[in-house]
């Protein structure tokens, strides 16, 4: 075999790891970005932080004018220590930041019955005095609360004991999902002793469920409901109730009132009063202890109408300000054979290229947001009727990034407008054909579905055949299974569990 020589040119895109870092903070949420800056700072000495960073809501109604920081860069011999903080909050690209090749480089194919109510039982007002309980319930745990209660109880050792393993049991929607035989079973493996262990938990289950919420420590929905009845004032319409939440729930979700009338004897405005004693009741009694632990969702762009225009700003509660700490920078330089001879060299460059990429990272979701808004103004002006369709490409090629980028920046970032906050995804959408030829954004077809369920007669509730001939009516052409399929996005029952008795 003869050996030879030959010379290959090609092109390949190369990924840095400076270009994996951009991309990968790119498509990080507020919370991942904060922990990942929590991170570099403890392990790169070199990286400091001006402020703590915080995560925290914004106030939207503040007017006061956005903090201006800066970027001070010097060389690798430089003479200045370093300093670089978050970007100015403003309509504008931030000051002197380069946007670099990688935003152009990544690959295409990157990306691509009974209801449960939220209402506490009893009177479910929204006062601020609810709201101010709601809140001291979020601070205090489940099993906390329980064990306030029980403190003014005079109880044997034992029976507190057999209190705080149901407590222990108790899921996080505050039912008990393991039969009393099997929790003592686990316990004690005596017979004997087992049955008296089990007549203590039967008793203290009893007591358990006497507390607060209603209808805690229930064994499942029928039992919860009963016992948030039980707790109700008595009337004819609780007595109902009761006989209905005990053995026919399931006619109940299926309004079927005909045989609700023949199994519980009751007349049609009797079983009315009673379904409204039990949509008023709360299946999951432990859920509003759960609701402090669920992460908020923090805006990383807001926007504001000025005059006929629409500002749109970075959210300063989110962008960290970084910079190079002056101590270390300064001893670098001082040692013999500079920053490039140093150990601590390797950091250094570490934290400057951490620092542009978060900046990158903010720029970039800017300008993203800037041209949403110039897209949807119709949105920001009327609300979601006025939405029109767009798709990831026009962003992309108005911006001269990769539909990848784009789908990383709209991934898990958040807008906060005068409408609600909203996820960036949730400015695109695909279009619907219409009779003048145009076409109608997907969001804003879901809205005027969502307008027509709500100003239904609820003893006539509109079908998906009756709603595709209404959208048909506004101009929309829309299919009855399209319909059914943005009806069950939006967690609309259909017209047949949405109808009154």
């Amino acid at each position: 075999m003869k050996q030879t020589l030959q010379v290959r040119l090609s092109q390949h895109l190369a990924l840095t790891p400076q270009l994996q870092q951009s991309i990968r903070l790119l498509q990080l949420s507020t919370l991942e970005l904060h922990q990942e800056v929590e991170q570099m700072l403890a392990s790169n000495p070199l990286l400091e932080t001006e402020e703590e960073f915080t995560v925290s809501t914004p106030e939207l109604a503040s007017n006061a004018p956005a903090e201006t920081s800066a970027a001070e860069t010097s060389s690798d011999t430089g003479a200045e220590a370093e300093t670089a903080e978050a970007p100015e909050l403003s309509g504008e690209d931030f000051g002197g930041t380069e946007r670099e090749d990688w935003e152009n480089g990544t690959e295409k194919d990157d990306f691509d019955g009974i209801r449960e109510l939220p209402s506490s039982s009893g009177s479910g007002s929204g006062d601020d005095d609810g709201e101010r309980e709601s809140q001291e319930f979020a601070e205090l745990t489940l099993a906390e609360h329980l064990a306030e209660q029980l403190a003014g109880h005079h109880l044997s050792p034992e029976d507190r004991a057999a209190l705080q393993v149901l407590i222990e049991s108790l899921n996080e929607d505050g039912y008990l999902e393991d039969p009393l035989e099997e929790i003592a079973a686990a316990l004690i493996e005596d017979e004997e002793t087992r049955e008296d262990l089990l007549d203590r938990l039967r008793i203290a289950l009893r007591l358990l469920q006497s507390l607060e919420p209603a209808g805690i420590a229930a064994r499942d929905l029928s039992e919860c409901l009963v016992l948030q009845l039980r707790a109700c004032p008595k009337c004819p319409a609780q007595v109902i109730a009761i006989l209905i939440c005990k053995g026919h729930l399931e006619l109940l979700a299926r309004r079927d009132m005909r045989r609700l009338m023949a199994e519980t004897g009751a007349d049609e405005t009797m079983l009315r009063e009673a379904q409204g004693l039990i949509t008023q009741l709360e299946p999951k009694p432990g859920r509003r202890f759960t609701q402090g632990a669920a992460a908020a969702i923090v805006p990383d762009v807001i926007v504001r109408k000025s005059g006929r225009e629409f500002r749109v700003m970075l959210n300063p509660e989110v962008a960290p300000k970084l910079r190079i700490n002056d101590l270390y920078a300064n001893a670098l330089r001082a040692t013999r054979g500079g920053i490039s001879n140093s150990p601590l060299g390797g950091q250094l460059q570490e934290a400057r290229w951490f620092i542009k990429n978060i900046q990158q990272r903010f720029d970039t979701i800017l300008r993203v947001s800037q041209a949403i808004v110039e897209r949807q103004r119709g949105f920001f002006t009327h609300g979601a009727l006025a939405m029109k369709p767009l798709v990831l490409r026009e962003i992309a090629d108005e911006l001269g990034l990769h539909e990848s980028t784009i789908s990383r920046v709209t991934t898990a970032k958040y807008m906060a407008t005068s409408w609600g906050t909203f996820e960036l995804k949730y400015f695109f959408g695909s279009g619907l054909s219409t009779e003048a030829g145009g076409e109608a954004s997907s969001t804003a077809v879901r809205a005027l579905i969502k307008q027509f369920v709500a100003a239904e007669d609820i003893k006539k509730p509109l079908s998906d055949s009756a709603l595709a001939a209404m959208l048909e009516e506004q101009g929309i052409q829309c299919a009855r299974r399209t319909v059914a399929k943005y009806r069950e996005a939006m967690k609309i029952a259909p017209a047949n569990l949405r109808k009154a008795l």
